[in-house]
């Protein structure tokens, strides 16, 4: 398989973005990455674009080749792909085999979510279909909830502390502060954390991400003619796809997500790297916990030890694993669609050197994007060129 760069990356501010439709945010992230990667126009041969509730919140289908025709690549092959909140990441893999395995030089992949202007129940219930709507669901079930379930088993199993827990925000809030594409700027406290509005026992306010608008796109092509097109290209070193349990019920051990367990070994082997080599990493922190659940099945900590590695600053700027210094989807926003594309937005800058929050000297970072209750994940390993 032919290796593949990523040479031009664009991404909108993440918020309420009134006056902009989810047409509006996809062109203007994937202008922004056409024009950075300075590729001309005709050269592109396919288009991938991540969406997971546009029909449903937008009222918008055939997203992709609305997206190209508006772009003036009207012709090429363009897919709408959809996995949950991994749609993002889906979309960039799809993008990345077509390079890899020959059948495109270059490849536009996309994500996006318009969601502020539904109302809170309407964006629940849209969320919810991540899950099972025959199964779980049907009883009553949110995705806060599953999660608070999911918390207070990791709580009791290991020792993991509320305020640990409550660190993980803290952090976030605090990095996101510093990044202009983040929807929440403002830093926070721990006791702020603590004290802020109940949604699902233990989880408060702060443990959860907002109701976001927003898009990001990348440039692909092969890693051999990356630097005819952009100064700093960045490697797709490693990509890793898998599905596991759509349910609580079904899984052996709801403190551990199998599809990103085993996606993120796919991601390893094929960089021909391991947890250890990886120094800066944007999860998906759906919640507080779900970063913490993360690290330990990524490899950066032993299953438990994520809480005490939040506290003990081990995953901040300067910590062992730098873990989302963009302020992650707590503190920048999680327009569903848009999150996978996002975070590569994010490495990207980060690998180049051009990050709001810099992890210094950092030559291999990874993403991670994550489905519903884990029913399906991508992991994407970058490197500096």
């Amino acid at each position: 398989m032919r290796a593949v760069a990523i040479i031009g990356v664009g991404s909108t501010p993440f918020g309420k973005l009134e006056g902009m439709g989810i047409l509006d945010l996809a062109v203007s992230a994937c202008r922004e990455a056409l024009a950075e990667s300075r590729v001309p126009r005709e050269k592109i041969q396919a288009c991938y674009l991540g969406n997971f509730v546009g029909e449903r919140l937008a009222s918008q289908g055939a997203l992709a080749g609305m997206v190209v025709n508006r772009l003036g690549l009207t012709g090429i092959p363009a897919t709408k792909v959809e996995g949950a909140c991994a749609s993002g990441g889906i979309a960039l893999r799809q993008g990345l085999l077509g390079i890899a395995l020959g059948l495109y030089d270059f490849v536009l992949v996309a994500g996006v979510e318009k969601m502020t202007s539904s109302p809170t129940a309407e964006v629940t219930a849209a969320l919810a279909t991540a899950g099972d709507e025959e199964g779980e669901m049907r009883t009553g079930l949110t995705f806060p909830g599953a999660f608070a379930i999911i918390t207070r088993e990791h709580m009791a199993r290991y020792g993991t502390t509320r305020e640990q827990i409550g660190l993980v925000s803290v952090k976030n809030h605090g990095l996101g502060a510093s990044n202009p594409k983040a929807q929440f700027r403002k830093p926070v406290t721990l006791d702020e954390v603590l004290a802020s509005r109940l949604i699902a026992d233990p989880l408060r306010l702060f443990d959860c991400p907002p109701i976001s608008d927003g898009a990001a796109a990348a440039v692909l092509c092969p890693a051999e003619w990356a630097r005819d097109f952009h100064p700093k290209p960045v490697r797709v070193l490693g990509s890793g796809h898998a599905t596991g349990p759509a349910t609580l019920w079904e899984m052996e051990d709801i403190t551990s997500f199998p599809a990103t367990v085993k996606a993120s070994r796919e991601a390893y082997q094929m960089a021909g790297v391991t947890s250890a080599d990886v120094q800066v990493a944007e999860v998906h922190d759906c919640f507080t916990m779900a970063e913490i659940i993360a690290t330990e099945d990524l490899g950066f900590f032993p299953k438990g030890k994520g809480g005490p590695a939040v506290k003990d600053g081990q995953t901040g700027p300067e910590g062992e694993v730098a873990v989302n210094p963009s302020g992650g989807l707590i503190a920048k926003g999680h327009p569903v669609g848009a999150t996978g594309c996002a975070q590569v937005y994010e490495l990207v800058k980060q690998l180049r050197g051009e990050a709001a929050t810099q992890v210094r000297n950092c030559e291999i970072g990874l993403t991670h994007n994550l489905g519903g209750t884990g029913v399906v994940s991508t992991v994407t390993i970058l490197g500096r060129m």
